[in-house]
């Protein structure tokens, strides 16, 4: 495919630059391909309706590339179902020192530790309503949502609400990011305790947003991979219990096992690319055994081919997301994926 042939040619001068630099660059030239409205590769059309929402096809870009929203149009323009931008948090702030992001193409993983750099949730905010796709709705828009690494951990709700307030309007759906390993002991927000008191409260203010602008937008909980079936099975109790709308399954691995005594691999932070693709499976498969079809879960983690991705749809998955493959194999994965997800 054209698409294949193109990345080719693209990729070796994004892999001579660090990844963060590659990061950017590839960014600002879809940014610049949205705003001049350049046609990329279309949107291949198989749609699925979950959470309510009716998604052109299943394969959507996670959270982590777009943080601050600057490039919704010519991502679109890639063929993705649906986007999810962030995370976004209450104020701007700058993330972790650099270097913080790690190629490790033997394994075709990345190691970041970025910590939610962002330009702060009203800037996401202006840039989603500049968009053409907000005019034209051509794809279904999430946006990620955390806290600031300076806000205490006892007042981390706060951050989640006032957040929730913000993308309310804008977004087809919000996810709460309650597992990167980048800002220090938010992982405990998926402790029994910690996850029922953020969960009541986001449940709360979305009854009093949905009335406010007349709309439903849907919640989704994204969670990690290093969790026992103990864990994975508290956390299934508490999204059923609060009528969560989606599991997102998974975020990275702090785990170092499928990359040991590579280039970069002692450096902290999330490993994400194929080292992660077998953990976030097994936590689909559990939580699909622990909630049967109760609540929609969306794979995420590992998907370099699209043989995984459905093997995450066979798992329980009935939506997945891409970020690291498309780092390694360019936008031909997306409609790979979406071949390999129809129906046999």
């Amino acid at each position: 495919m054209i698409e294949k042939l193109m990345y080719r040619l693209v990729r070796p001068a994004l892999f001579s630059m660090n990844s963060e630099t590659a990061h950017d660059v590839t960014m600002r030239s879809l940014r610049a391909a949205g705003m001049m409205r350049i046609p990329l590769l279309g949107q291949p059309l198989a749609p699925r309706t979950v959470m309510g929402l009716t998604f052109p096809n299943p394969v959507g870009l996670a959270a982590g590339l777009d943080k601050d929203g600057i490039a919704i149009d010519g991502l679109f323009a890639l063929g993705f179902g649906f986007i999810e931008l962030g995370t976004v948090t209450p104020r701007p702030q700058q993330g972790n020192p650099k270097p913080r992001m790690f190629r490790i193409p033997e394994a075709s993983g990345i190691i970041n530790r970025m910590g939610f750099n962002n330009a702060g949730v009203d800037n996401a905010v202006r840039h989603v309503q500049a968009s053409r796709h907000f005019r034209r709705k051509k794809g279904i828009l999430g946006m990620n949502i955390g806290k600031n690494a300076d806000t205490p951990m006892e007042r981390a709700v706060d951050d989640y609400l006032f957040c929730l307030e913000k993308v309310y309007p804008v977004a087809d759906y919000v996810a709460l990011n309650v597992s990167s390993p980048n800002t220090k002991d938010l992982r405990q927000l998926q402790e029994a305790a910690e996850l029922d008191r953020l969960l009541s409260a986001i449940m709360e203010k979305r009854h009093r947003l949905e009335q406010m602008h007349s709309r439903y937008v849907p919640v989704a909980l994204k969670i990690a991979p290093d969790m026992d079936e103990a864990q994975v099975q508290d956390i299934a109790d508490s999204v059923r219990r609060h009528r969560i709308d989606a599991v997102i399954a998974t975020n990275t691995t702090t785990r170092r096992d499928a990359v040991k005594n590579l280039p970069h691999a002692g450096e902290p932070g999330g490993l994400s690319g194929a080292p992660v693709r077998d953990l976030s499976t097994q936590i689909i498969r559990q939580l699909k055994h622990c909630m049967g079809d109760t609540v929609p879960i969306i794979g995420v983690g590992g998907i370099m081919h699209g043989a995984d991705a459905r093997e995450k749809m066979d798992a329980g998955a009935v939506l997945v997301q891409v970020l690291t493959g498309m780092v390694y194999k360019g936008p031909a994965l997306i409609r790979e994926c979406i071949n390999a997800m129809q129906p046999k």
